[in-house]
């Protein structure tokens, strides 16, 4: 007895795939030296009220004299450093897993918002900007007059 297989013609093309990934991240896999040397990003949230844009960024023990918050061209950037402190030898070091060094963060801001008014506050290692909205882009509530038909077009005149 025979037993019919349906021809997929990707059927081979993932392992392929996986084999060239596999190819890729071996040649470019970084050791634990090189990966405490790169460049870090901080953690952002943005999330939008019906009357601001709020950007909370993860900035744990970075000063905020070192912060550099602008708007150019409506693109928000934060630009900052986390210094590396020598308290302790180097060579005590048994493992270094946080990112230091200089970083930077940019978002295009709509046109609806007040880049003018731009509030920040530093808590906790978290900065947090408070973008408002331009009173034109807020939303408004329309009243509905409620009445019978009669009432409505005796209102109006008729």
């Amino acid at each position: 007895m025979r037993i019919l297989t349906r021809w997929e013609p990707s059927r081979g093309v993932s392992t392929l795939q996986d084999q060239v990934n596999r190819l890729f991240n071996q040649a470019f896999t970084k050791t634990d030296e090189e990966a405490s040397l790169t460049a870090w990003a901080p953690a952002v949230d943005i999330y939008e009220t019906e009357h601001e844009l709020v950007v909370k960024a993860d900035l744990p023990e970075v000063d905020p004299k070192d912060l550099d918050i602008r708007v150019e061209n409506n693109i928000l950037t934060i630009r900052g450093e986390r210094k590396f402190e020598k308290k302790v030898n180097e060579e005590n070091y048994l493992r270094v897993e946080r990112s230091y060094g200089s970083f930077a963060r940019s978002f295009t801001l709509a046109n609806t918002v007040n880049s003018e008014a731009i509030k920040a506050d530093y808590q906790n290692g978290v900065l947090t900007l408070s973008i408002p909205k331009r009173e034109e882009a807020k939303p408004k509530q329309i009243k509905v007059n409620v009445g019978t038909p009669a009432v409505a077009a005796a209102a109006a005149g008729r």
